[in-house]
């Protein structure tokens, strides 16, 4: 689909008029129909996935080509990457994608609203709605953390749910939190190439590039710098909640074995006990004994207690 702004239908000969042309899955007439209006190429779907910095920004003849992955969410997830691509030129801004995108639409919206549309000015636009957006995957990703956070750490030092429904929502929740990592890492990477895109527009559109639109694309490498840096402390942050919620149930599952040892422990000497009184001799002076059975009784009580004792001692239990 292309859509041109100012609107313009794709077959009008007052497309080159146009100074943002946006293709979404363009078809091969549409392809052509921009490059005999502007003399410029369209980057194919082969280009838009390389990822040599090089390939990612040229310029050719004065006007900038440049292709980032931007993150994309159906439903919220998967979190996907959409290659993208950025044609910049003085007379002309041309983006190519294969999927609908919620800050191109939010840039759509205000073009349309304000009516004045200049290529230079949208291209950063859409930078800045692109970083706004990384920033609220990452807002939203910190909110999960703090979320799984609250459950790993949380201050009841006696649980209320059995050990079989705690290990099921901690191995949930560490499946959430990887995922959530999944999401920050493509975010990372996204913003690494917005930064680059940002910093390679500033210094080869100097010439003809208004001087505020060179402010705003500085301004922008400094908000994805920290946008980044926010990103590295959130992957530190998953990797200590993964490993507090993996010890967390390998200290569940140990207390667990603990239990079932020292009942076997003491469950022996019993055993043996009633073993020796349970053999079937005819000669047996405990039979005879009129506190034989109670004696019986009082020996499997007391060796089932002493390895009891021997473990609290020992401060096992």
């Amino acid at each position: 689909m292309l859509s041109a702004y100012p609107a313009h239908r794709p077959q009008d000969s007052s497309l080159k008029s146009a100074a943002w042309v946006d293709l979404l899955d363009p078809t091969e007439d549409e392809r052509k129909a921009f490059e005999q209006a502007f003399g410029l190429r369209v980057p194919t779907s082969e280009e838009l996935v390389e990822i040599e910095a090089t390939s990612r920004l040229r310029n050719e003849h004065g006007a900038l080509y440049m292709t980032a992955p931007l993150l994309y969410a159906a439903d919220d997830e998967p979190w996907v990457l959409v290659p993208t691509g950025f044609v910049l030129s003085a007379n002309v801004l041309l983006t190519v994608r294969s999927s609908k995108l919620v800050a191109f639409h939010n840039v759509i919206k205000e073009l349309e609203k304000s009516g004045q549309i200049d290529p230079a000015h949208t291209f950063v636009r859409l930078l800045e709605s692109l970083v706004d957006r990384m920033a609220d995957v990452l807002e939203s990703s910190a909110r999960d953390l703090d979320d799984a956070s609250h459950l790993i750490f949380r201050p009841d030092a006696v649980k209320e749910v059995r050990l079989a429904h705690e290990t099921t929502k901690l191995r949930r929740l560490m499946i959430r939190t990887g995922r959530t990592s999944e999401r920050m890492a493509r975010v990372q990477y996204t913003l690494v190439c917005l930064d680059r895109i940002a910093k390679f527009s500033a210094e080869h559109c100097r010439e003809w590039i208004a001087l505020d639109v060179a402010n705003r694309l500085h301004i922008v490498s400094s908000d994805i710098a920290s946008l980044v840096q926010f990103t590295e402390g959130l992957v530190n942050r998953v990797q200590l909640l993964q490993d507090a919620a993996s010890g967390i149930i390998n200290i569940d599952q140990n207390e667990v074995m603990k239990v079932l040892t020292i009942a076997s422990v003491v469950g022996i000497p019993p055993v043996l006990v009633v073993g020796v009184y349970g053999m079937n001799f005819k000669y047996m002076p405990e039979y005879n004994w009129t506190w034989g059975y109670p004696y019986a009784l009082a020996v499997i009580v007391i060796t089932a207690l002493l390895p009891l004792i021997w473990f609290k001692w020992r401060d096992w239990i």
